[in-house]
């Protein structure tokens, strides 16, 4: 799968799901700060990741994860090694 698919699904859901503006979505939007993404919005994240790519986040891996640029390089490395 492409980078520009992963990053277009992952921007469809978070507009879509999670209900964030599609103006504060960029490569650098700290997920917390600047999407206001909490830990209820996190479970959802994960069901929808795991519905659309295959696999599980898991906690500890996110831990690392400030970005939205940094969370499409986790999906992207997790994608290219199934």
């Amino acid at each position: 799968m492409k980078r520009e698919e992963i990053i277009s699904i992952i921007n469809d859901f978070l507009i879509n799901e999670i209900e964030i503006e599609e103006e504060l979505i960029n490569d650098d939007a700290l997920l917390k700060q600047d999407l206001d993404i909490d830990s209820l919005d996190f479970v959802d994240i994960v069901v929808i990741v795991e519905r659309n790519f295959g696999f599980k986040i898991k906690a500890e891996e996110m831990g690392n994860i400030k970005t939205l640029s940094e969370f499409y390089d986790y999906i992207e490395s997790k994608v290219n090694q199934q």
